[in-house]
């Protein structure tokens, strides 16, 4: 497993889980990186910054900079760019989200009036003028996106509404599904991820702890896949699954093992 051009890598349930990194994981990564292997990390979170993750995994021992993380907020950033290049965004998400849009030249709309594209992300102060902004929006002609599809987040204390909510509440009052979303197990996350890489889907291992979204995802670019059993996927689910990933491994370490065992 050490022979691949390019490792793309979840994160939580995959390096870390929560404040907790995973055995292993520091010093997986830092052999890929004496081998001058591309590394990229995503994940689906918009609640948080690419600066966040950059800092937690150096608590870790795991050194990395901005260009090795990718989030649905960087593939929205590539999307808007290539699809609405001068268009007005309102969005529903939080002030982490839009801050980093507008940094990256993303015009944001003040009202439906003046809406292009209505982009849907996960926002905990979700409340009744969003979706009436965004409907309002959307029936004037406004397209409409999505940054990733979770329906609920793992969170210490138990599971939490994700943007599934938001985009619910969307299709809820449109009637229409909304068929473009950011985040794995998207293509436009596949696609962003290799061009950041630079390398062929075929030379590129993904590895994650979901099948559904990072198993499935980089089965559909084209990539190896391994899954690990150190989050939300345990053996049973494999069996039962249709989605079966090219290596199994009790962790992420395991792609430091196998080099040791030749």
């Amino acid at each position: 497993m050490n022979q691949f051009a390019g490792y793309i890598f979840d994160l939580d349930g995959t390096i870390y889980l929560g404040d907790h990194v995973i055995e292993g994981a520091p010093e997986t990564i830092r052999h890929l990186q004496s081998l001058n292997r591309r590394l990229l990390f995503l994940t689906n979170k918009t609640i948080e910054s690419r600066e966040y993750y950059v800092k937690k995994l150096k608590r870790f021992g795991i050194e990395v900079t901005l260009e090795n993380l990718l989030s649905p907020t960087v593939v929205t950033i590539h999307y808007l760019r290539a699809h609405y290049p001068n268009a007005s965004v309102y969005v529903i998400g939080e002030p982490v989200f839009k801050d980093e849009l507008e940094r990256s030249g993303i015009r944001l709309a003040k009202a439906p009036e003046e809406t292009d594209v209505v982009v849907v992300s996960w926002d905990r102060d979700f409340h009744y003028r969003h979706l009436d902004d965004a409907y309002q929006a959307i029936v004037r002609g406004a397209d409409v996106i999505a940054t990733h599809p979770d329906r609920t987040c793992p969170m210490p204390g138990g599971a939490v509404p994700d943007c599934g909510g938001m985009i619910g509440a969307i299709e809820g009052v449109t009637g229409n599904k909304v068929e473009v979303i950011m985040g794995k197990p998207s293509a436009h996350t596949a696609l962003t991820a290799l061009e950041i890489l630079g390398v062929e889907a075929s030379d590129c291992l993904m590895t994650g702890d979901r099948l559904e979204t990072d198993i499935l995802m980089g089965q559909q670019a084209g990539m190896n896949t391994a899954v690990v059993l150190t989050g939300v996927t345990k053996r049973e689910n494999l069996q039962r699954s249709e989605i079966k990933p090219t290596f199994v491994l009790e962790s992420v370490r395991d792609i430091l093992l196998a080099r040791e065992r030749g």
